[in-house]
């Protein structure tokens, strides 16, 4: 049964990846590999890349104009010159089969779970372990399952990408206001009439952010995909970090961050775009963009037609430029590279022999040396102290499933490096966002980037660091130090300028200078929202930590990727998986009990 489904999403990649990139593997699958090898002329052609580049372009610009058609222009056009757009085709492919499936499942769960409290309950606890579960833990079961490729890949990512899609669902169904509903059943409406013409398109922005969210997790899974046999860019990123040609990784990483870039622009200026409902317009006004495309339809089959006599040397750069026969700059990064070794190695190496025998290793020591129960009372006192008797048993069952399995040393050896990272990137985070929330103009220049880079696959960020201190935990750690730091800067930035002015200029009328204003006014109003980003970034820093193994280091993300070479090592996998997420729901369970007494204390809830 399984084995069928995955040859359906299968069928549909290899159908889209056709029709991209050209070929004739689906219709040899009807008519037989030696009639499709006699007949060349039945391969379906590749779709030129001037269409996907200008339309993509076209497509910026519909919804947000100039400045998203440049983008997206640069982005394809970036793609397509170094060469690499067979790969990123087969990527796109493969998320732009996972997202539909995905958003149709989420919604449909979201939709359900508002209705009947009961699948809300059942689904809550589902959603919060989905959502802290590392990447690797999805690829083993899934390899059981239904094999090694593309479709597997797939199907991880649309189980990936379904937990956002529905908690924004029913976010967004719950704050639809009761006039609203009220209005609509004064008039008639059915509840299928109620839920399909009036609660979802009311809810359209949120359930469109959670699209944007999936597409996101889709990316992201489809590069991680790489690991149980799904082609594209993450595959080729995988081979290129393994043979530490660190220069031609660059370039597919900066592929990678492009797609996830113009992605997550185009699903965000969608999702807050307007509609309307009331314009009279003319039919060439109304299709206006559908007949511009058209026209660069036409317009780019006749430059692929005249590229045939143009170019020389065989290859038509105006129909497909081959994998790795474009520009490339990977010497000159690699030279780079071989440079900053060369020249910076004994202060990177002081730098890295310093912070492992004088922090890292007394730390993980000083981990590992704590009794088992000493680990217990410290972190189910801290649950008593927040949430009382409640909140210490729900942290000591997440910990007590990780002592009774054989990897308590390894989820120490977890915790450490997550702690660590935490620490500084909460510090930095914090910093950052003091300095920046007293500027308008910082604030959204700092906000600007934490959006760009939380778009990154948490894949690329480990390759400058590979670059600078090789394959060690300091290359690890400074990767999930930068990954982390995004949500305490941006929840910072958003606490501080959320705090009302009236009370700041209260408190400034009163005699408080600055420093005081903050300490005791801003701080104290803004805190719940800020330790909501510490939530965040223990979760970022877990999830970073996981995927650093790639690269050597020896916690549970090692034996995860063990897992996924090893036949019998899907229960490993999970549970390994259930260990990673337990670590993640104790600390968020605290950090949320204590963050909703606070706002209830503030008279914010």
């Amino acid at each position: 049964m399984t084995r069928a489904f995955s040859t359906a999403i299968l069928v549909c990649i290899d159908l889209l990846r056709e029709f991209l990139l050209g070929g004739a593997k689906t219709l040899a699958a009807f008519v037989g590999w030696d009639y499709a090898r006699a007949h060349p002329e039945l391969a379906w052609p590749a779709l030129p890349w001037t269409i996907v580049a200008a339309g993509s372009a076209l497509l910026g610009y519909a919804l947000k104009g100039w400045w998203l058609a440049l983008l997206a222009a640069c982005a394809t056009l970036y793609i397509a010159i170094f060469g690499q757009w067979e790969p990123a085709m087969e990527t796109l492919s493969l998320v732009l089969i996972a997202a539909p499936i995905a958003f149709a499942l989420g919604l449909l769960l979201g939709v359900l779970a508002f209705k009947s409290r009961s699948v809300e309950m059942i689904l809550t606890p589902l959603l919060n372990v989905a959502q802290t579960m590392p990447h690797f833990s999805y690829l083993v079961p899934v390899m059981v399952m239904f094999g090694v490729g593309d479709h597997a890949g797939a199907i991880a990512t649309i189980v990936f990408a379904t937990p956002p899609m529905v908690r924004l669902t029913m976010l967004g169904l719950k704050k639809v206001p009761v006039e609203v509903v009220e209005a609509a059943v004064m008039n008639g409406c059915t509840n299928r009439q109620l839920m399909l013409k009036v609660m979802i398109p009311a809810a359209r922005r949120d359930i469109l952010i959670g699209v944007n969210q999936m597409i996101m997790q889709c990316l992201a899974l489809a590069v991680i995909a790489s690991f149980i046999g799904a082609k594209g860019l993450g595959f080729n990123l995988l081979l290129a970090l393994n043979q530490l040609r660190i220069g031609q990784a660059l370039e597919l990483g900066i592929c990678i961050v492009l797609i996830a870039v113009v992605l997550d622009r185009l699903s965000l200026a969608w999702a807050n775009k307007g509609t309307d409902y009331f314009a009279d317009q003319s039919f060439v006004v109304r299709h206006k963009y559908s007949l511009v495309f058209a026209a660069i339809v036409l317009g780019s089959i006749g430059l692929a037609y005249l590229g045939r006599f143009i170019f020389a040397d065989g290859i038509n750069y105006f129909y497909m430029i081959p994998h790795n026969q474009g520009i490339t700059t990977e010497n000159f990064w690699q030279s780079g590279v071989d440079w900053m070794v060369e020249n910076w190695y004994q202060g990177l190496q002081g730098f890295n022999r310093w912070l492992i025998t004088q922090v890292l290793i007394p730390m993980k020591t000083a981990f590992l040396g704590m009794p088992v129960i000493a680990t217990f009372v410290l972190t189910m006192g801290i649950g008593f102290i927040v949430g009382g008797k409640r909140s210490m048993a729900t942290v000591g069952m997440f910990l007590l499933f990780i002592a009774l399995t054989d990897w308590w040393d390894r989820a120490l050896i977890t915790a450490y490096m997550a702690t660590f990272a935490v620490i500084v990137s909460v510090t930095i985070g914090f910093g950052i966002g003091v300095l920046s929330a007293r500027s308008d103009r910082a604030s959204k220049i700092v906000l600007l980037v934490c959006d760009t880079l939380q778009t990154f696959p948490s894949f690329i960020y480990l390759i400058p660091v590979i670059m600078l201190f090789g394959v060690t935990d300091t290359s690890v750690l400074i990767a999930v130090i930068i990954y982390a730091t995004i949500p305490a800067a941006r929840y910072t930035i958003e606490g501080l300028r959320a705090v009302p002015l009236p009370l700041q200029d209260l408190g400034l009328m009163s005699g408080a200078n600055r420093v005081q204003s903050f300490f005791n006014i801003e701080l104290p109003l803004a805190l719940p929202h800020i330790m909501l980003g510490i939530n965040q970034t223990v979760i970022f820093a877990l999830f970073m930590v996981i995927i650093g193994a790639m690269i050597g280091t020896d916690d549970l993300g090692q034996y995860i990727l063990k897992a996924l070479s090893d036949k019998n090592g899907i229960g490993n996998g999970l549970m390994l998986g259930l260990c990673v997420a337990f670590m993640g729901l104790a600390v968020d369970h605290v950090i949320q009990t204590w963050a909703r007494k606070q706002r209830t204390a503030l008279g914010l809830a």
